[in-house]
């Protein structure tokens, strides 16, 4: 009699895992993506883009999220954004693997690190995922799109002019750099030396440091730059924490008029260093509608559509230019901000 109830409970026993296990592969069939951000909803035949920002929870990388939502909404797919508390691009490299075992349908990196992202993209695209780059391109690697905010040369050229027309076009001055292999950064600091050597002959970059994307970082290094050149009038925030940083420093220093900060900052982060005087200028450009192009892209990847040399992507991004040699679109021109106009953007 023992021995039958036994029998009869790991019978149960048995029953109850397999429908468990059923009930647990029908969750996960329907819903896919259980992380995904709001938009596209969580059907298994909506494309699937996910975004890995250098770092998630920053205001710049925020407002591309924004736009990238606004855009799945708008296009009906899912968009995922997903990225790391600090700039580390082992970290990085953690999320984009467990996004390539999601399976998901796009995938775009704003990679701290080209040259070791390049062989996890080729993972990727081994694996039948469409790849891609924004913000911060890894031009060695399989992206089949890389969606640049702006030219290397005109971000390059306007943060030069704009500080040099605070300097009254000669001085000495210094650039508070970000991650240290970001290949935008880079570019635009290349494009600054020649501007700065070829147009402005009576000024000089002293010093390039990098401070990860830490702003209280970049504040220390700006007031460090500061005593070790007591002649330096500029400093130049190259990344959207050091832009504040610089200004914040100069203001604590108690060096506004003495020392000039251009930078690539968010409006509202800098709006205060712009309204006091620390900050001369913003130059950036519309992040939402970056993250917006982000998303479509991804789509037009996905479905096999073919982009066109201009692209109508929304009423707001009318000529998007898609360049064949290098694989890039392009958002735009860069915009200055300044204290007159930095109310006209929300983030």
């Amino acid at each position: 009699m023992m021995r039958t109830i036994t029998g009869g409970r790991r019978s149960l026993a048995t029953a109850l895992a397999v429908a468990l296990a059923g009930i647990v592969a029908l969750a996960g069939c329907t819903q896919k993506n259980p992380d995904a951000a709001a938009g596209g909803g969580g059907g298994e035949d909506r494309v699937t883009v996910a975004f890995v920002p250098k770092l998630q929870g920053i205001p710049y990388f925020e407002a591309m999220n924004t736009g990238g939502r606004q855009a799945a909404q708008d296009l009906g797919i899912e968009w995922i954004y997903r990225g790391g508390t600090t700039a580390d691009p082992g970290a990085q490299t953690d999320i984009v693997n467990s996004l390539i075992q999601q399976r998901v349908d796009v995938l775009v990196v704003a990679p701290n690190d080209p040259d070791s992202m390049a062989p996890v993209l080729q993972e990727a695209k081994d694996a039948g995922i469409h790849v891609m780059t924004s913000d911060t391109d890894a031009p060695g690697s399989v992206r089949e799109a890389f969606v640049n905010q702006a030219t290397a040369e005109g971000v390059g050229t306007a943060l030069t002019d704009s500080l040099m027309t605070a300097m009254g076009g000669s001085g000495k001055y210094a650039i508070v750099s970000c991650g240290q292999t970001a290949a935008n950064l880079n570019s635009w600091i290349e494009v600054q030396r020649r501007v700065t050597a070829e147009k402005y002959p009576g000024a000089q970059i002293v010093d390039v440091v990098y401070a990860g994307e830490d702003e209280a970082r970049s504040v220390a290094m700006a007031k460090d730059l500061m005593n070790a050149h007591p002649d330096l009038t500029g400093l130049v925030g190259e990344c959207t924490a050091s832009a504040p940083g610089v200004a914040k420093a100069v203001t604590e220093a108690g060096k506004v008029g003495q020392v000039f900060t251009v930078g690539l900052g968010t409006p509202q982060s800098m709006k205060q260093y712009l309204e006091n005087g620390s900050s001369s200028a913003a130059i950036l450009w519309d992040v939402e509608q970056l993250g917006y192009l982000t998303a479509w892209a991804g789509k037009q990847l996905a479905s096999g559509t073919p982009f066109q040399a201009t692209n109508k992507v929304n009423d707001s991004l009318t000529a998007v230019q898609w360049t064949e040699s290098d694989k890039s679109l392009l958002l735009g021109n860069p915009l200055q901000i300044t204290k007159d106009n930095v109310d006209q953007y929300n983030y």
